[in-house]
């Protein structure tokens, strides 16, 4: 059983999400807890371990690639944990889930092309979009009862548009937690054949879903028009920097150019840690990883308590998956800098909501996957720094 309560000793500060150079750029100051990057604080699952350790220790490092036995393992996954079946032969691998995006805008659109996204969403999507010389074309997403909604007629109008021809759609969504219901996916798919704007699914976070709750992909509602990057174990398993990104289309027009760019930029395949790795999470992780889901919702339920009891200023939208929350500071009356001077004195390290679309300034992402003993202590210190008087 996995002792998520480790404290997690980071003492060289040689992880991203930690580094002073890196706090200092977005808060001001290093002296920080930092939960602005979607990775984990705990350790991963022993089965993918004991493999990596096996590799390292072999002491030999030639050739070996295996994609056959990492397809395998990743379609068995999917049809295991989501009744899913998808055909091994029609994935491409690629070296991360931003490579594949990046890849397939590149091949699948042309320059001055607009492109959708649904904002608030993860700001690396517009980059990857204004970088290949394509338009951001975005459609805010709705908050209605409390909750984010698809805005279908905004989506309608944006999918008209002459230049438009695809979409880039967040499943489940980051930042802001929704799982996409089977009805809401009909509906869109529908939609985006009508006005023939080709949907490219981003579903990364598959496996981080809450009770209640079931992850619909793409391709169970697909008529072959749509590609699905399905991600990579990065965000499931804690492996950020040990793994590969995988793209699933049905469609043979679209895998044919995909596989082609891909052999010949010598994109499609990893390296002995990522490869066995993998196989490893897939193979053996399902485990760890419904420990995890427990304690993360856990997690989710203390802080839900502790934001209704002790911050009437701040909202806390349903966490339907993914392990960011995603926090509305709107009714605290404070100005966006101010929040984040609150934030910084409580050591509260988050993401500005503003990397994720306009109108988000006085939302701000937090990355719960981390000890609960940390999120309480931060909460904690969050309550006593807004009763401080501006």
């Amino acid at each position: 059983m996995t002792n998520f309560d480790k404290p997690n000793n980071n003492a060289e500060n040689k992880f991203m999400r930690h580094q002073p150079k890196m706090l200092n750029f977005i808060f001001g100051e290093s002296s920080i807890d930092p939960y602005w990057i979607a990775d984990m604080d705990f350790e991963i699952a022993e089965p993918i371990s004991k493999e990596l350790s096996r590799i390292a220790e072999r002491g030999r490092y030639a050739y070996e690639f295996d994609g056959e036995s990492v397809l395998s393992a990743i379609s068995h996954w999917y049809q295991h944990r989501h009744n899913l079946t998808l055909n091994k032969a029609q994935f491409v691998q690629v070296p991360g889930v931003l490579t594949g995006l990046a890849l397939i805008v590149r091949e699948l659109t042309n320059e001055g092309d607009g492109i959708i996204i649904q904002t608030p969403v993860y700001h690396q999507f517009k980059k990857i979009i204004s970088s290949a010389g394509r338009k951001v074309i975005t459609s805010p997403l709705l908050i209605k009862d409390g909750k984010y909604k698809i805005d279908f007629d905004d989506l309608a109008e944006k999918f008209a548009l002459d230049n438009v021809n695809t979409m880039i759609f967040c499943n489940p969504h980051n930042p802001v937690g929704r799982v996409w219901t089977e009805e809401e996916l009909t509906t869109l798919i529908a939609l985006a054949n009508k006005h023939g704007v080709t949907i490219i699914s981003d579903e990364i976070h598959s496996d981080i879903i809450y009770s209640g709750h079931s992850f619909n992909s793409i391709i169970q509602h697909d008529d072959n028009k749509h590609v699905a990057l399905l991600g990579s174990p990065a965000k499931t398993f804690g492996m950020q920097s040990i793994s590969n990104g995988y793209i699933y289309t049905e469609n043979e027009e679209v895998l044919e150019k995909l596989l082609s760019v891909t052999d010949s930029m010598y994109l499609g395949h990893g390296n002995a840690f990522t490869t066995f790795a993998t196989i490893a999470a897939y193979q053996h992780g399902e485990a760890w990883l419904d420990e995890l889901l427990t304690y993360l919702e856990n997690t989710v339920s203390w802080v839900e308590s502790f934001v209704a009891d002790n911050l009437p200023g701040v909202k806390l939208y349903p966490v339907e998956g993914t392990y960011q929350i995603w926090l509305n500071f709107t009714d605290t009356g404070l100005s966006a800098e101010k929040v984040k001077s609150k934030l910084v004195e409580a050591k509260m390290g988050l993401t500005p909501g503003s990397w994720f679309g306009d109108g988000s300034e006085l939302f701000w992402r937090m990355n719960i996957a981390t000890p609960l003993v940390n999120i309480q202590n931060s909460f904690e210190q969050l309550k006593e720094a807004l009763k401080i008087p501006d």
